[in-house]
């Protein structure tokens, strides 16, 4: 099999896919997600986060993304009012075609669409949302890696029961700290066509490989504007 390649725990994904006949599983043991729009603070706490990944040939597989438990809690700025709700989360289906270095090379790419489907138990705004990733990669000597990926998107407004699209850029590069475990190192902005708002993102997560085929992972990501979003996770990968 291919060395193994994880879509976490940084926002770039990989541009490789499983091999043909297996699973990957990766998934947020916990994530705390806290954000804030002109009218609202919304944190949420999500359990279990998962992304199954089957590959189906050499070059393309399916993944199927579910939240086992989501639970939000809504603060109205200007009243100060609560709202709390919990429950099962959306449900994800993505395609993986690699296009280019699958299997030999130092670059590689691939495309991967995807539709979310509402649903959500904890949000009650929950909506069906897509869009479209192009990931790729490139090895350097001394097992530097560095990742690229482009992104748009048709998602739910934070504040209002309506959509906007959305262009994702991100920048990421990683390397061995020690035997066994990488550090990550990645930087990203959002821009929101409808609201016309920039959001920049810092991030920093280490890898660990526990064991063969089995990855632990810690980190945040972080939004630098007042309103940006503020990550803070601890996942693991296993392949079968």
């Amino acid at each position: 099999m291919r060395e193994m390649e994880t879509d976490r725990p940084d926002v770039t994904e990989s541009p490789y896919t499983v091999d043909a006949g297996h699973l990957q599983y990766e998934t947020d043991l916990v994530r705390l997600i806290n954000e804030k729009s002109d009218l609202l603070k919304t944190s949420t706490l999500l359990i279990n986060q998962a992304n199954l990944k089957i590959g189906i040939t050499g070059s393309t597989a399916i993944q199927i993304g579910w939240q086992s438990y989501g639970r939000q809690k809504e603060t109205e700025i200007g009243s100060g009012s609560v709202t709390t709700t919990d429950g099962i989360g959306d449900v994800t289906l993505r395609i993986k075609q690699n296009l280019i270095g699958n299997d030999h090379g130092n670059f590689a790419l691939a495309v991967l669409p995807y539709v979310k489907f509402p649903t959500s138990k904890y949000d009650e705004e929950s909506r069906f949302e897509g869009g479209l990733i192009v990931p790729m990669s490139y090895k350097f000597p001394d097992e530097w890696k560095l990742g690229l990926q482009v992104e748009v998107d048709r998602l739910k407004d934070l504040d209002q029961p309506a959509m906007h699209t959305e262009f994702l850029q991100t920048l990421t590069i990683s390397h061995p700290l020690f035997k066994g475990i990488d550090g990550i190192a990645e930087t990203y902005y959002t821009y929101d066509f409808k609201a016309h708002q920039l959001s920049n993102y810092i991030n920093a997560a280490i890898q660990i490989d526990v064991a063969k085929d089995f990855k632990l992972d810690a980190g945040m990501n972080y939004g630098i504007q007042n309103t940006a979003a503020k990550h803070y996770f601890i996942g693991v990968s296993y392949r079968h």
